[in-house]
């Protein structure tokens, strides 16, 4: 038992390293699961996100608190590591590992996809939204933006200052929408053709969710999937950048 205390503690005292090993634990179960029980269909990275939420609740409903797993002391450090710092931090990582040349060789067509497929996952959030009761701007933005992606709905509920439900429900749609894109899309692989770069690119803009798209693009091609990534990428930006702002203003004056 004292061997046991000894432990707790140094976790405690190094929060974020043991948030480190934490994630680290979870990604490499998740990765395990997903090759030998889905032969690589569902992605580790949404079987990851599964568990997040899921540990996220158990926190919230054993301690009562607000801020899930981070709120039990030994897990504190996962609170920095998945705050708004990081979070932001990784997202300007991820754009500048983009490269804007690439993206230009996929002609009008390119970018014609990110702008339609942002404007109609927010649409379709939108409105979801809206059947669901909700009639804040603000929150009816940030659910719509969660269509868009996980990413995109926490970023935009955080500068409109929405409820950290309504945030949670943003995340929810937008992983539902990762896994159904990573599921789906093998299956209808022969209807759609998915067969050049330029068309894993246009794939990119319309869907976004980098996880689904890329998982996705493994199973029907391997050698497509750095090209849909890289639009998917451009995608979770663009959103960023238009639904906190220009998209927020469309739906204030709507309603």
């Amino acid at each position: 038992m004292e061997l046991f205390e000894i432990i707790i503690k140094i976790l405690i005292k190094n929060p974020l390293v043991t948030a480190f090993a934490v994630i680290g634990t979870v990604i490499l179960t998740s990765y395990t699961l997903s090759k030998y029980l889905t032969k690589g269909r569902l992605n580790g990275s949404s079987v990851a996100i599964l568990f997040g939420l899921l540990m996220a609740y158990a926190g919230g409903s054993i301690t009562g608190g607000s801020k899930g797993i981070s709120d039990i002391p030994v897990f504190a450090g996962i609170g920095l590591l998945g705050g708004s710092m990081m979070r932001d931090f990784t997202i300007v990582a991820t754009a500048f590992g983009a490269d804007f040349n690439e993206l230009k060789r996929s002609g009008l067509a390119g970018l014609v996809s990110l702008f339609l497929g942002v404007l109609f996952s927010f649409t379709i959030g939108a409105l979801f939204a809206w059947f669901g009761g909700y009639t804040s701007p603000e929150d009816i933005t940030t659910i719509g933006a969660g269509a868009v992606t996980f990413v995109v709905g926490p970023i935009t509920g955080a500068a409109l200052g929405v409820d950290s439900s309504v945030i949670a429900l943003s995340i929810g749609i937008g992983v539902v929408k990762s896994i159904a894109v990573m599921v789906i899309t093998p299956l209808v692989s022969k209807v759609i053709r998915i067969d050049s770069p330029r068309e894993a690119i246009i794939f990119g803009g319309l869907l976004g969710t980098t996880s689904g798209t890329s998982a996705a693009m493994a199973v029907i091609n391997p050698s497509l999937v750095p090209y849909a990534a890289m639009t998917s990428t451009f995608y979770t930006g663009l959103g960023c950048l238009v639904c906190p702002s220009v998209l927020y203003f469309a739906v204030a004056a709507i309603l």
